[in-house]
């Protein structure tokens, strides 16, 4: 067997495979022989059929069968020859089986890229850091209680603090834009959920009132079609409803899980912490990633970006499922939309392990569990039940082991990069931004 590697573009091998043709010859032959022992052709015997009879009618189909069973048998020994290991399956691009002496084929693949990782040394990495205050947990205290307050209809004007249920159709050069109606829709004045201008001017309404809201959209809205664009809204204000706060009591505590006030108080700075350091560390980890991407520049194979994109849009359905979104609105996302971030993905996925085997780094099964223990904080009561179902099956930990090991890089990045740290707060990280 002779071997022929190209390089054609990027990371796109050419490898033909030269083999004696009468390796092709005899592996055709074996085929239809087979074949003639167990076809029906009219006017002989099952099994008596001439092989010359079934080259005629199924050659075409011996030929690809012994073609298919070359490569398979030859492949690997050809890549292990050259010295290279495809990314996915080599795909056939070329086949000479008319040569007299020679049978040979040509695959085409892409091959992982060689990474030879920047001096860390080098990287310019900013890190977020935030206390949590007292005033954090009050607010945190305030959101419990927001949760369990009642509105009750009444007759007089509108305030801050108030629930209003309102229908309101949005219209940009007199037409509806997506999205820019609702029914019943309920708004709790002071809470800027919406663009500037629409809370404030439901301020002093009495239930039964229509209203119309000339604003603007911000020019750095989140939807960039209507971004800085004139919007009126016209509204009709269903009901004023008056906040009804609960007691902070007993029962009050017993409706969130606990047995009284102070044990609220204590499980609910658990989970400000739990959440706050879960924010912090998606934000911390994508400041060293992003750092540690722009520094190394190589190519990434495509079709592990094409793997990777499908698998976010399998993940992305999954999501849309769940929320009750209809399937076809599903079917109308194509797998392109998430390339950006397959690549940002494969390629940091590419480093990591790279970084890793370079500074063999590996996780001990003590590490694994004490990082199963840290995930399982945010299950609540279901935290062992979490536990549990890991621990059922060790090939399950995998996953957890490659975080743990993602986070040994992390921690090798700071400890020799040049670091900069951001006092943030609390507020600021946690708060979310919703409607319009």
């Amino acid at each position: 067997m002779k071997t022929s590697l190209e390089t054609l573009k990027g990371l796109t091998k050419s490898l033909t495979v030269d083999l004696p043709i009468d390796t092709f010859n005899q592996k055709t032959d074996k085929i239809l022989q087979k074949m003639a022992s167990q076809v029906n052709i009219d006017g002989f015997r099952k099994g008596k059929v001439p092989v010359s009879v079934v080259r005629k009618r199924f050659g075409n189909n011996a030929n690809s069968d012994a073609i298919n069973e070359i490569v398979n048998e030859t492949l690997t020994d050809a890549l292990a020859q050259v010295k290279v290991a495809p990314v996915a399956q080599p795909v056939i691009s070329k086949i000479n089986s008319e040569d007299e002496k020679n049978f040979s084929y040509t695959v085409e693949f892409e091959v992982f890229p060689e990474i030879k990782v920047a001096d860390f040394s080098k990287l310019a990495i900013g890190q977020t850091k935030v206390e949590i205050t007292k005033a954090d947990e009050q607010r945190t205290l305030d959101g419990l209680k927001e949760q369990l307050t009642e509105y009750k209809a009444v007759k007089r004007k509108s305030k801050t603090g108030d629930r209003l249920l309102i229908d309101f159709k949005g219209l940009i050069d007199g037409e509806v834009f997506d999205g820019g109606e609702a029914k019943n829709f309920k708004i709790v004045l002071g809470k800027g959920s919406m663009i500037k201008g629409f809370e404030e001017g439901l301020i002093d309404e009495i239930p039964n009132s229509k209203l119309v809201l000339d604003l603007t959209f911000p020019k750095d809205y989140h939807m960039n079609k209507i971004a800085g664009k004139a919007v009126i809204f016209e509204i009709n204000i269903n009901e004023v409803g008056a906040p009804q706060e609960p007691k902070l009591d007993e029962e009050f505590a017993k409706k969130f899980g606990e047995k009284d006030m102070d044990a609220l108080k204590v499980s609910m700075k658990v989970q400000m912490k739990v959440e706050i350091d879960e924010r912090i560390g998606h934000l911390n980890k994508n400041a060293i990633f992003d750092a540690l991407s722009e520094a190394n520049q190589f190519d990434v194979p495509q079709s592990s970006i094409d793997n990777e994109a499908k698998n976010l849009l399998k993940e992305t359905q999954e999501h849309m499922q769940q929320q009750g979104l209809p399937v076809q609105a599903q079917g109308k996302i194509p797998v392109s939309t998430f390339n950006e971030e397959a690549q940002r993905r494969v390629k940091l996925g590419l480093l990591i392990n790279q970084i890793s085997v370079d500074s063999k780094l590996s996780a001990s099964m003590d590490q694994i569990d004490e990082k199963l223990q840290e995930m399982s904080q945010t299950y609540g009561k279901d935290a062992q039940k979490m536990i549990d179902f890991y621990n059922q099956d060790p090939t399950r930990k995998s996953s957890i082991e490659l975080l743990v090991v993602e986070k040994m890089v992390q921690d090798l990045i700071l400890d020799k990069a040049k670091v900069t740290f951001k006092q943030k707060k609390f507020q600021e990280i946690t708060q979310q931004l919703n409607g319009y």
